[in-house]
């Protein structure tokens, strides 16, 4: 979990919002026009009591200007209609806002996940960092097109009722602003509470959505072992704990409005007991006294605003925090790409006294050293956990080497853009993942400038063509999420088909026929043959059937070469991949 997530500062981080608030000035035209309709919606507010006075003490008690009341009227008129215009182009602009900021935070977002290596994702889940994408982004836009602006225009009104409060009568204006410093101590306290309250919230959200997303991905392990009642305990104890924690944070929330309101009360008595008997006397006009009271109002509103508002920051800034925090993430593998153009990859791989650990003081990897000639094809087989899909991960740079160096036709591939290793490659996994589309554009998703005729040499090539000919719409075919309504072997045909048409020098297959059906077993082995032909070649391989024509197989065994050598040449010693080659033999004739 993030540092941050755990995090128990009472206050605003103002280097955070700072931040927020320079994400948001990236469109600061949009902002500045912002500020102009809602600083001209606060002058016309602090105006319209002065209207209201000089009617009072003019047109009513006084009598006099009475000829120039159609004129009063109009101006009148014309501020509404400013006022409602001014209303109307806020909305409109905080909107527009809001949807640029939410959709420049996701954009950075998405690009950071693009750039983070696969140890961010073995300690995030699926769930944690889909909540940073939507919920948690979703609150910050809000807060800053709707909050944070609402907030200039509370201070602009405030500042402008102040002035002209003072400058008509200071003794009056005390009596409303003396419940400032009053409310701001009580907001401090209430700030601090709801930030502590409103962490624990996101935090468990966090879980819960996570838990959302474990069980729909794993639904069928969930039915197939009947743990339905257990999962539903965990959620259940989940959502009780989430719906204690919200109880809590609304009830400081309720409590801090009331009291902003008892104080705006408390202003308004004192200042009608005082200026009631003024205008008895005769020392105050009636007209002023109502231009305060509505004041007192007009004060207390934004006032209550920004209170409000300032809970809302504190409770939207654990949302900040996390998104920050994967904004901020530690990118492990830095891409040197600064716009050179190199040769081609020709494919002669070296691991030099490589050494590698996913948790420190657990090495997979230590001093490993292996050779692999451009064009030649190399399987890795072996006991699981030995180290074979390491091997694979660290040759394409999903991961860093603790120690030692790979080198690709001579190059320490770390001083190479990732864009020349993995434009030249095709990686094959155990269980193939197809992407929402079509057929055709799944074979074509590593090239999309392939053109039809080269996505269908492509599945001619690995065997696919016949069974997607036989689809509803052939190469036109909807894939649904995961490729539901394909077999796994069809999934894999489509795999190697993706692989082939974007013309790799270099082709990693991890366990790639290990799930595959009797069925297209041998469909799968012609198209491996199509697509290693002429190419370099890593083959993590669980069925030693299909690597017996391999240049070169290795038995790796905690991170170390323990065999190597032809397949005949292995058998000939009747050592390790002897004994691992015939048990699975043996197990195949049970079978």
């Amino acid at each position: 979990m993030d540092e941050l997530e755990t995090s128990t500062l009472p206050s605003l981080d103002q280097g955070l919002w700072k931040r927020i608030l320079t994400i948001l000035w990236t469109f600061k035209k949009d902002v500045l026009i912002l500020f102009s309709f809602m600083v001209t919606l606060a002058l016309g507010d602090v105006i319209f009591p002065l209207f209201n006075r000089f009617a009072l003490d003019e047109f009513i008690s006084a009598q006099r200007y009475i000829k120039y009341i159609p004129l009063f009227a109009l101006l009148y008129v014309t501020l509404i209609v400013v006022q409602t215009t001014m209303v109307y182009l806020f909305i409109k602009q905080a909107g527009k806002i809001e949807m640029n900021f939410a959709y420049t935070m996701r954009k950075m977002a998405f690009e950071k996940l693009q750039r983070l290596s696969f140890s961010y994702y073995d300690t995030h889940a699926s769930g944690w960092i889909l909540s940073r994408l939507t919920s948690d982004i979703n609150r910050l836009s809000e807060i800053v097109s709707w909050g944070l602006l609402d907030m200039v225009w509370g201070l602009a009104m405030m500042v402008g009722i102040s002035v002209v409060m003072l400058v008509i009568n200071a003794y009056l204006a005390l009596i409303v602003l003396i419940m400032v410093p009053i409310l701001y101590v009580i907001a401090r306290y209430f700030q601090k509470q709801i930030l502590k309250a409103y962490r624990e919230v996101r935090k468990i959200n966090s879980m819960i959505t996570a838990d959302f997303s474990e069980m729909i991905l794993g639904i069928k392990s969930i039915k197939t072992l009947t743990i339905e009642k257990q999962r539903k305990e965990k959620f259940s104890t989940l959502a009780s704990d989430m719906k204690s924690k919200s109880i809590r944070s609304a009830l400081f929330s309720s409590l801090f409005m009331p009291i902003v309101f008892a104080l705006a009360s408390i202003s308004s008595a004192t200042l009608l007991s005082v200026g009631g008997q003024a205008v008895l006397i005769g020392t105050l006009g009636l007209g002023t006294l109502l231009l305060y009271v509505q004041y007192v109002n007009a004060f207390f509103e934004p006032l209550r605003n920004i209170a409000r508002i300032l809970a809302e920051m504190q409770m939207a800034q654990a949302s900040a925090e996390r998104v920050l925090s994967l904004l901020d993430a530690k990118e492990d593998i830095i891409d040197n790409n600064h716009g050179e153009v190199y040769e081609p990859l020709h494919g002669d791989i070296v691991f030099d006294k490589v050494s590698f650990h996913y948790i420190e003081g657990e090495p997979v990897l230590k001093d490993f050293s292996l050779h692999i000639k451009a064009g030649q094809t190399l399987a890795l087989v072996g006991e699981s956990g030995g180290g074979k899909s390491t091997i694979v991960n660290l040759l394409c740079r999903f991961y860093e080497p603790t120690s030692g160096e790979i080198r690709i036709d001579g190059f320490n591939i770390q001083n190479r853009p990732l864009q020349w290793l993995r434009s030249s490659l095709g990686y094959v996994l155990q269980t193939p993942h197809l992407f929402m589309g079509t057929i055709a554009s799944n074979i074509a998703y590593g090239r999309p400038d392939a053109s039809m005729d080269d996505i269908i040499a492509a599945a001619k090539a690995v065997h696919a063509h016949d069974f997607i000919m036989k689809l509803d719409q052939g190469y036109d075919t909807p894939v649904l999420e995961g490729g539901a309504k394909l077999s796994v072997g069809e999934k894999q045909l489509l795999s190697f088909a993706r692989a082939l048409c974007a013309h790799p020098s270099l082709i990693i297959l991890d366990e790639a026929t290990a799930s595959i059906d009797s069925h297209h077993e041998s469909m799968v082995q012609e198209a491996i043959k199509s697509l290693l032909k002429d190419k370099t070649s890593v083959v993590v391989a669980h069925r030693l059937s299909t690597i017996v024509n391999a240049d070169v197989i290795c038995v790796i065994s905690k991170g170390q070469i323990v065999e190597s050598g032809t397949h005949s040449e292995l058998i000939a010693k009747q050592g390790r991949y002897y004994e691992l080659y015939t048990h699975q033999f043996e197990q195949f004739e049970e079978e």
